[in-house]
């Protein structure tokens, strides 16, 4: 049998992670990390619930997954974001030391590629799961957003 827990399961539990945060007027950026095909982890943006710029979905699933496992290590654990971290979120999952990053859409401006930010060497990255979907959500919350004003 096959096995059901691919990159695209668990990337659309990030996308519902990313419509909590639209449905709070956030970016709607969302995250889970996966250990061993359990999500012990999910969060999305709270910047401005929290009136925090470092609120970022990554980083609150970073913190969440350390709580769980009782460690500040995430080896052997999958992080599977919406949207290409930003280099704030990739330098806190370098140190992290996370087995793999594997994100939705892309972010030419402000994504940690673009940024030439330095990822753990051990950590794998993959871009573009469903990332039509990821990216999406993003375009749709801020010409929303544009209307509104």
């Amino acid at each position: 049998m096959e096995n059901p827990f691919t990159h695209e399961y668990f990337m659309k539990k990030a996308l519902i992670e990313a419509e909590k945060a639209f449905e709070k007027n956030e970016v709607p950026i969302g995250a889970v990390i996966v250990i061993d095909d359990k999500i012990i982890a999910r969060a999305h943006n709270l910047t401005e619930t929290l009136n925090d710029v470092t609120a970022h979905a990554e980083m609150q699933a970073f913190t969440s997954a350390a709580d769980y496992l009782g460690g500040k290590y995430l080896k052997k654990c999958t992080l599977y974001v919406t949207l290409e971290p930003c280099q704030m979120c990739a330098g806190a999952s370098y140190w992290t030391q996370i087995d793999q990053i594997v994100f939705g859409a892309f972010d030419i401006r402000r994504g940690f590629q673009t940024h030439k930010t330095k990822m753990h060497p051990k950590t794998k990255i993959i871009g573009g799961v469903l990332e039509k979907e990821c990216s999406a959500l993003v375009t749709r919350f801020f010409v929303e957003k544009r209307n509104l004003n």
